[in-house]
């Protein structure tokens, strides 16, 4: 299965149950904490500067976005979490939503969950893991700022995501850099996998 990654477009934003696509096309869904560069890597994947927004201030995404690529699969991009300035009604809902979505096992053919590289991961991103495990789906973890960080450092940072998110030996971590594009043929090749390419 051959994608143009370049044929890109905003389909909905969907803030119910109601409003997510089942159409039978795969939905490869990526998570993230606000500040993790999740737009960046959506961007970086689809050769395009602006395309997922990305907001100076995080917490911008606040439902849950559709991206159909070239008519064969959505790229659907969850609200980025563990943002402060957020209301704590406004972050009940983001979950509510995020929930509905994960409870609809029809959806997912591969998760993409976004860490920072740099740090362990925090409480949030545990919880996001326990998501992608309890789904019983195929996903990866994407270890993105990969060029802020230094080559003796980075075995033992891969190893603290692992231990912390507790991660299966199947489950791939990706090292990804959005800004230089380190991480993407791999990333590529994994979408296409899940989606029988």
């Amino acid at each position: 299965m051959k994608i143009n990654w370049n044929k890109a477009e905003f389909v909905r934003s969907a803030v119910k149950s109601a409003d997510f696509p089942r159409d039978g096309r795969p939905q490869i869904v990526f998570s993230g904490r606000s500040n993790v560069g999740k737009s960046s890597v959506i961007n970086r994947l689809l050769n395009r500067k602006n395309f997922a927004r990305v907001g100076a201030a995080p917490g911008k995404t606040t439902h849950i976005n559709y991206f159909l690529i070239d008519e064969a699969l959505y790229l659907v991009d969850l609200p980025g979490y563990g943002y402060a300035k957020v209301s704590m009604a406004e972050r009940q809902r983001w979950g509510k939503l995020i929930e509905a979505w994960f409870n609809d096992t029809s959806l997912m053919a591969l998760g993409i969950m976004l860490v920072d590289l740099r740090h362990k991961p925090t409480a949030d991103d545990i919880t996001m893991g326990e998501w992608y495990k309890a789904s019983g789906k195929p996903y990866v973890v994407v270890a993105n700022k990969l060029d802020k960080v230094k080559k003796s450092e980075l075995e033992g940072n891969l190893q603290r995501i692992r231990e912390t998110l507790e991660l299966a030996d199947e489950v791939k971590i990706i090292p990804f850099s959005a800004e230089k594009g380190d991480g993407k043929e791999e990333l590529l090749g994994q979408i296409l996998t899940h989606i029988g390419g």
